[in-house]
């Protein structure tokens, strides 16, 4: 799952992207609203976290415009106590959900969880492929009884591959999607990964295989 979170309290901001990085969520961080709004009309993005009080352009305007272009993506407001207009504003513009400051971890993790399941295309935890099991909740990758766990980035990228099975994944929607657009990350990174699911794949002996397309990116195969 990838989000976007904008924040202009930089320690608030970096909390918040550690928090669902830890979580094993894939995640941008954006300190104003005009780069909020850059990256929420890429349309690549799960869920949306828009704090409301935000320099050049507040939350409620970006939701806006998002709203304006048809984007659908959830988002949830991180708002003031004091902010019961603006709450209710956001809300009627389109949000989903909001939370007022201070919050608990915990309440801000089930709020998101609770606003991707209300997602149209909302997928269960639980992602199977002609009995390959990705596992959302433990991060266990499966074939019939045997099981074996996987790393933050090898979970992200399986989740790409088995959602999208059987069409290419290009190696630079890899890196932008799970990595964010500002990484210096290369490809040699993504074929470490890739190497290393491999492995899983083959100790799971479950007829699954990550096929390479010259010039191209990965494909997941799974054999019936």
């Amino acid at each position: 799952m990838k989000l976007l979170i904008a924040e202009d309290d930089p320690r608030l901001l970096k909390s918040l992207v550690y928090i669902f990085e830890k979580n094993k969520y894939t995640v941008d961080g954006v300190s104003s609203g005009d780069a909020a709004l850059d990256y929420a009309l890429t349309d690549e993005y799960d869920g949306i976290i828009l704090d409301i009080m935000m320099p050049v352009m507040d939350g409620i305007e970006v939701l806006k415009n998002i709203r304006n272009k048809k984007i659908t993506t959830p988002v949830l407001f991180l708002t003031a106590r004091t902010e019961v207009e603006q709450r209710v504003e956001g809300l009627d513009a389109g949000a989903d959900d909001y939370l007022p400051k201070p919050f608990s971890t915990q309440e801000l993790l089930a709020r998101v969880r609770a606003m991707l399941r209300r997602k149209d295309n909302y997928t269960a935890d639980i992602v199977e492929c002609k009995g390959l099991v990705l596992n959302r909740s433990t991060y266990q990758l499966g074939s019939g009884e045997n099981l074996l766990s996987l790393s933050g980035r090898e979970f992200q990228i399986m989740e790409m591959l088995i959602l999208r099975q059987g069409n290419m994944v290009s190696t630079e929607q890899l890196i932008s999607h799970i990595w964010g657009w500002d990484t210096n990350v290369d490809t040699s990174v993504v074929w470490v990964h890739i190497s290393n699911l491999r492995k899983k794949l083959a100790a799971l002996d479950c007829g699954a295989e990550i096929k390479f397309i010259r010039s191209g990116g990965y494909v997941l195969e799974v054999k019936e």
